[in-house]
């Protein structure tokens, strides 16, 4: 959130579907998809953990469907592109351990009732700083690392394109004056790549010709040409290379990276991950309600930004609070929007996964390139649908 400073500086990043906690999650997405397609109604909470030659898919799945856990991994993997030892990672050789049990019945007898699928606190964002209502710098940053994906899997341009590797991250920073952000100062493109991008005459470094190639590929078709200038610094792949990436080189784990499915660290965001969790589980479900609720507000010009917290308790249908700040740009109080909000809408478990039609199997799409703040049909969660309601439920 950027707050009317008179200099600041704002740092996020994001990271491609190859590193490997992107593509964990990914994993436990495509098996709760692939569970969902068979059986609605099944209750998934899978968690994967990947290293150098393993990947063990575990958690809670009680469903009458029957899926492949193995068969799914290997697809995940392969839709990413680890598709050659030449990354250190192939789906075609790395073990897959399925350790996979029931959902716990202490817990299930909760959920049956309707109740929330655990304890916690949700938040949803939407500012109106970009045509997403998201956060600039966040946008930029996923904008970038879909471009590294675009360029490494369409080949183009063919003198970089076939030497680079599913694992890699970025890092945008921006200066900000008042509200605005006027500058972009720090560009880091961190790619995997083979060691045919290496400097002949030093072994550890990518060539200055690799690297300025990746400015012009990946860098300068995202980034807005009025944030850049003559002082933007350009760090493509800081430590020399990255030759060693994916498991091969770092582990990687469902849910460690909250800030780059979100809202880039600059809103809060609960405790609770999202992937591989069935809709039952407020952390994703009621997330995914508190930014399409967020997002209407702002889209409905009532604020410029909003941002919405709920809490449940696990076992029981309402929550425990619901509270809205528009950081003083709300157009009437913010206790009238909230009071509208909670007028118009179930916030029940139930209530949410049929508002937002989340018994589908949709998740896998969002396990890479953040949940909000893009155009894919099949999220809801991103739709103004609710502004019409609200403007009339406040007078507007």
């Amino acid at each position: 959130m950027v707050r009317n400073e008179e200099k600041r500086f704002v740092t996020t990043e994001s990271v491609t579907e190859g590193h490997p906690d992107k593509l964990s999650d990914q994993i436990s997405d495509k098996v709760l998809d692939e569970i969902l397609k068979k059986d609605p109604n099944g209750r998934v909470a899978c968690e994967t953990y990947v290293t150098h030659g393993l990947i063990i898919v575990g958690g809670e799945i009680t469903t009458h469907a029957w899926v492949d856990i193995a068969d799914i991994t290997r697809s995940a993997v392969k839709e990413v592109g680890y598709t050659s030892p030449k990354y250190g990672f192939d789906y075609r050789t790395c073990a897959v351990l399925n350790a996979v049990g029931r959902q716990s019945p202490d817990i299930s007898q909760g959920v049956d009732r309707g109740g929330a699928g655990d304890q916690g606190i949700m938040y949803g964002y939407a500012t109106d700083e970009t045509e997403e209502l998201m956060p600039l710098p966040i946008v930029l940053a996923h904008k970038l690392t879909e471009q590294l994906a675009r360029v490494r899997k369409r080949g183009t341009p063919t003198n970089i394109a076939p030497f680079l590797g599913p694992d890699g991250k970025v890092q945008v920073t921006l200066r900000y004056v008042g509200e605005n952000a006027v500058e972009i100062t720090d560009v880091v493109i961190s790619t995997q790549h083979t060691e045919d991008l290496l400097d002949p005459k030093d072994q550890s470094h990518m060539s200055n010709d690799a690297r300025q190639l990746i400015v012009e590929a990946i860098a300068k078709p995202i980034l807005p040409e009025r944030l850049i200038s003559s002082n933007t610094r350009f760090h493509i792949n800081p430590t020399g290379k990255f030759v060693v990436g994916g498991p091969q080189s770092d582990t990687g784990m469902t849910g460690r990276k909250l800030e780059d499915d979100t809202y880039g660290g600059l809103a809060p965001h609960g405790g609770g991950a999202f992937s591989g969790k069935d809709p039952t589980k407020v952390d994703r479900s009621a997330t995914y309600m508190m930014r399409y609720l967020a997002k209407n507000v702002v889209a409905s010009g009532l604020a410029k930004e909003c941002l919405i917290q709920i809490a449940y308790v696990i076992g029981e249908t309402k929550p425990v609070s619901f509270m809205t700040d528009t950081f003083g740009t709300g157009k009437i109080p913010d206790e009238e929007i909230e009071k509208a909000l909670l007028s118009l809408t179930d916030l029940s478990p139930i209530g949410i996964i049929e508002r937002l039609a989340l018994r589908r199997p949709i998740y896998q799409k969002t396990a890479s390139y953040g949940h909000f703040g893009r155009n894919v049909p099949e999220f809801t969660w991103e739709k103004t649908n609710l502004v019409k309601e609200l403007l009339d439920k406040v007078g507007k």
